[in-house]
C-alpha cells in the first residue's frame, strides 16, 4: 500500500511540474484554448491522485480500527496477562502490527473513539502521567485550584465575596436582621486541545530500552502544557479559556517613566490593593526577566527586597521570596513594557483549572508521510478550561504608558 501512495505522490509532484512549466513559460501572455485545456488536466490529475491517497489512508484507518475491535470477540490468552500500562507500549510501539491476544489487551487498556473524536483514550495511569509533566510548564497548575468534572457540560461556578460582611451584636431575645449573599456565577468551560503531530522515528519507538511511554508522553505534554499554560495566563476568554491575568482588577499602575521597571513603592501597593483576607495565601507571578529586576531592587532602608529560599525549601525549608512572600516564575506574564501587566499578586488559589474527566486521548499515525520516513506519528489531545473566580483575589501592575 506504501508503494502505491508513494507511486501516487510521483504523479503528483510530476503533474505538479508540468503545470507550474507551463504557468513559467506563458508568463502574461494570453492563454490559448489548447494551452487552458491542457493546464486544467495537469490540475485534474492532481486532484484525483490526492483524492486516492486520501482514499487509501482512510481505508487504512479503519482496517486498524476493525483490527481491535474483532480483538474483542477473541478468546483470551492462557497464561500471563497484559496490564493496562504495557498495553498502551505495545500500542505506542507497534500499533495494529500486534496479535490478536495483544490487541485484546489494547482495545480492553484504551477505549476507542471514531477517528474524528480524537484517538483512543488512554488509562488513568497514563492520563496521570500526562497531567504531571504538563504541571512544569509555566506554574499555573501548580498554585491554581484544578478541579475534575466527569463531563464537559458548560458549568457556571457559584461566586460570592464576602470580605465585607460583618455581622451584628443583637440584644437578649432580640432577632437578627437579615443580610442575604449576593451570589455570583463565573462560566469555566472546557476547549479541546490538541498537542499536533509529532514525528519520531521508528527504530526509536521499538527500541526495547527505551521507556516509550515516558518519552511519548513527554513530548506530546509539553506542546499541551506550554499551550494551556498560556491560555491560564492571559487567554482572553474569547474561544479560549480566561487566564488569570486578564481578569484580575488593577491593582497598581507605574508613574510616568515606568515603562521598564517598577519600584518599591509600586509593590508595597500592589501587595496591599488585594484584601487581607487574601494576603495569607497570597504570591507574585511574573516572568523571568522581571525577577532579574527585583532581585536588585532594594527596600527604602537599602535592604534587597528578594530574599533566597532555604536550600532545602523542596523538602521542608522556606521558598525564596520577593517583599516577604513567595512568587512563581511564568514565562507567559509579560515582560515589562509600555502599558503591560507584568506583575500579579494575590490568592491564586481562587484562579480555577477545570479538566474534563477521561478526555485524555492519543493516537498513532502509521500513514505514508510518515512511514515513507522510517518514522511513526502521534497526536495528543485533552479539554480543559479556566477562570478567576473573584476578580479581587489576585491584582496586577500595570507598567506606564511612558
Amino acid at each position: 500500500m506504501d508503494a502505491n501512495i508513494q507511486s501516487l505522490r510521483e504523479k503528483i509532484a510530476h503533474f505538479s511540474n508540468q503545470a507550474n512549466a507551463l504557468l513559467a513559460e506563458k508568463g502574461s501572455q494570453i492563454w490559448t484554448p489548447e494551452e487552458q485545456t491542457k493546464f486544467d488536466g495537469f490540475t485534474n490529475s492532481i486532484e484525483s491522485a490526492q483524492k486516492q491517497i486520501k482514499s487509501i489512508e482512510k481505508n487504512r484507518e479503519l482496517d486498524a480500527e476493525n483490527f481491535f475491535k474483532d480483538a474483542t470477540n477473541a478468546a483470551k490468552p492462557n497464561g500471563e496477562t497484559i496490564d493496562a500500562v504495557a498495553a498502551v507500549a505495545l500500542y505506542m510501539r507497534y500499533g495494529s502490527n500486534v496479535s490478536t491476544e495483544q490487541a485484546l489487551a489494547i482495545r480492553n487498556a484504551m477505549s476507542t473513539t471514531t477517528a474524528a473524536e480524537g484517538g483512543y483514550t488512554v488509562p488513568a495511569e497514563i492520563a496521570a502521567m500526562v497531567v504531571d509533566s504538563m504541571k512544569a510548564f509555566g506554574g499555573m497548575r501548580q498554585v491554581a485550584q484544578v478541579i475534575s468534572t466527569a463531563g464537559g457540560n458548560s458549568l457556571n461556578y457559584p461566586t460570592s465575596d464576602g470580605t465585607s460582611e460583618v455581622g451584628e451584636i443583637v440584644a437578649e431575645n432580640a432577632a437578627a436582621t437579615g443580610a442575604d449573599i449576593t451570589f455570583g456565577t463565573v462560566a469555566v468551560n472546557p476547549y479541546k486541545y490538541s498537542s499536533k503531530k509529532i514525528a519520531l522515528p521508528v527504530e526509536l519507538i521499538q527500541d526495547s530500552a527505551i521507556d516509550v511511554i515516558q518519552f511519548v508522553v513527554n513530548r506530546l505534554a509539553q506542546r499541551l502544557g506550554r499551550i494551556t499554560n498560556t491560555h491560564y495566563t492571559v487567554g482572553t476568554g474569547s474561544s479560549q479559556p480566561f487566564g488569570v491575568m486578564a481578569r484580575a482588577a488593577t491593582g497598581k499602575t507605574g508613574t510616568t517613566g515606568q515603562t521598564l521597571t517598577v519600584i518599591y513603592d509600586d509593590l508595597i501597593d500592589l501587595i496591599h490593593s488585594v484584601n487581607s483576607a487574601y494576603r495569607g495565601n497570597a504570591r507574585f507571578m511574573f516572568r523571568d526577566t522581571t525577577l532579574a529586576i527585583l532581585r536588585k531592587m532594594k527596600d527604602t532602608t537599602g535592604r534587597p527586597i528578594w530574599t533566597p529560599g532555604d536550600s532545602e525549601s523542596i523538602t521542608n525549608g522556606a521558598p525564596a521570596t520577593v517583599c516577604g512572600y513567595a512568587y512563581t516564575v511564568n514565562d507567559d506574564v509579560a515582560a515589562m513594557a509600555a502599558n503591560a501587566k507584568s506583575i500579579a499578586f494575590g490568592d491564586f488559589s481562587k484562579f480555577v483549572i477545570r479538566d474534563v474527566a477521561n478526555s485524555t486521548t492519543m493516537r498513532r499515525f502509521d500513514d505514508s508521510a510518515f512511514a515513507l520516513n522510517g518514522q511513526v506519528g502521534f497526536c495528543g489531545w485533552t479539554r480543559t478550561g479556566s477562570n478567576l473566580l473573584d476578580t479581587g483575589a489576585v491584582k496586577v501592575y500595570i507598567n506606564s504608558a511612558t
